[in-house]
């Protein structure tokens, strides 16, 4: 390679191509080798995760759970091997659950290195060849289609009606549409129209791209990079145990103190009375009890959390949820769920208002009317599909054909007929027509853009 490429979205696809010392027809396999020898392979680095053992030693780091084991081993002294033996049995039982969750938390996060895609087609001495993700280097040409999920940047050499969905990167839950003409230097992420981002899924349209960047040189591999680096901070709940203890373990000492010079120079007890019993007042006030109920109570907010797709890492992180008073958000003011949803519909008929959330087909419309012919046309004409997960409907494909499919759903009919040939849908003519076979005669459905759709009566 002749030089690393700083804005490829800005250069034209034969400048990038002389940079990288690559060719259209691809890489040879000697050349792809040497690359990959130098560059390392193409995955998300490794984040340096704590080990089991390291882990659960990091349960007992409270300055509570320090109080307690200095309780333990009083009584141990003193061979109260009861009290010793429940007080151990509640510290162990806090670091176990602890351990337990985060394990779990461990293990999703580790799945996020599996976004990028795990094979992928290139070209490799003017052949077509599918390849492990993790072989691509810079100077691959990488071969796209609808459904593919893009292995590395690249920088777009062909494009043919494609469009990408960026929502990882951007939080766009709308697809954006692409082409191999070069934008401004200093163009915002999301403008970068002549850039396919590794992890992200291609939703329509067919492209030949050429790999600028891997691994950890990519868009993503920045952001874990940045995400590696956050500082780790104190929770609100952590900071207030922390404290409490520091003044109750003051306080025991304290009280522990008193007693024992108010017993021995006062009341004249023997010292080895007197200390006994203070040693056992002292030990009767250390709560045994609340760490264990913190780790527990934590526990079932991670499990609640888990429940709605939400990965806690650490157990204290759920409470520092609800000391949240600032909520910073992309700049269409939601957090983006990658969800669309037909909420209004204009027909000749009247306007009508759907209600309910996400693809889930139990809403109502109102006023009632007969949708039919619409619900029709928008099942039929789609490339989607929707997936009921366990009570969770997910879609498959371009997410405002999801929502298109929902609102077929929703309606409630049964749409048979079998489809024959198709005009996929494309930025030049703005539309998508089907032509279909069903109850004894053939129909053309058409969805596109108003102007367009308009212009083929």
């Amino acid at each position: 390679m002749r030089s690393a490429l700083t804005d490829p979205h800005a250069l034209s696809g034969d400048a990038c191509l002389l940079a990288l010392d690559a060719e259209l027809g691809g890489l040879t396999g000697s050349e792809a080798a040497r690359r990959l020898a130098i560059q390392g392979p193409n995955r998300l680095p490794e984040t340096q995760s704590r080990g089991p053992v390291l882990r659960f030693l990091s349960q007992f780091n409270n300055m509570l759970i320090y109080l307690l084991l200095g309780a333990a081993v009083v009584t141990a002294t003193l061979q109260h091997w009861v009290d010793t033996a429940v007080i151990l049995a509640v510290v162990l039982a806090n670091a176990v659950v602890g351990f337990i969750q985060e394990g779990k938390a461990e293990v999703a996060m580790a799945a996020i290195r599996r976004m990028l895609a795990p094979r992928a087609a290139v070209l490799r001495d003017g052949q077509r060849l599918t390849v492990d993700a993790s072989e691509i280097v810079p100077g691959e040409i990488v071969l796209l289609e609808a459904g593919d999920k893009v292995p590395a940047d690249l920088r777009l050499l062909e494009a043919r009606g494609l469009a990408a969905q960026e929502a990882i990167l951007t939080g766009e839950s709308v697809p954006v549409e692409k082409d191999a003409d070069p934008v401004t230097a200093d163009a915002a992420l999301g403008d970068r129209r002549s850039m396919l981002w590794s992890g992200t899924l291609v939703t329509q349209g067919t492209a030949r791209g050429l790999a600028v960047a891997t691994g950890a040189a990519t868009e993503i591999g920045r952001i874990g990079g940045l995400l590696a680096g956050v500082e780790q901070l104190t929770t609100p709940l952590v900071a207030q145990m922390d404290h409490f203890a520091r003044w109750l373990s003051f306080l025991i000492l304290l009280a522990a103190a008193l007693l024992l010079i108010y017993g021995y120079f006062v009341g004249h007890h023997r010292f080895d009375e007197m200390f006994m019993a203070v040693v056992g007042v002292a030990v009767a006030a250390i709560p045994e009890g609340l760490p264990a109920v913190m780790t527990i109570a934590l526990a079932i907010g991670v499990q609640a959390m888990a429940r709605r797709h939400a990965i806690v890492r650490r157990l204290p992180a759920i409470e520092a949820i609800g000391s949240v008073s600032v909520i910073c958000t992309d700049k269409t003011g939601t957090l983006t769920r990658n969800e669309m949803v037909v909420a209004a519909v204009e027909t000749p008929e009247g306007s009508f208002t759907v209600t309910g959330e996400g693809y889930a087909p139990s809403v109502t419309i109102t006023p009632a009317g007969d949708l039919s012919r619409l619900a029709r046309a928008a099942a039929l004409c789609n490339d989607a599909v929707l997936h009921d997960r366990a009570g969770q409907w997910a879609v498959e494909g371009d997410p405002m054909e999801g929502a298109l499919l929902a609102f077929a759903g929703k309606v409630g009919d049964h749409y048979p007929a079998r489809r024959l040939d198709a005009i996929p849908f494309d930025s030049r003519h703005r539309f998508m027509a089907v032509l279909t076979e069903g109850l004894g005669r053939r129909m053309i459905y058409v969805k596109g853009a108003p102007v367009s759709a308009l212009d083929l009566r």
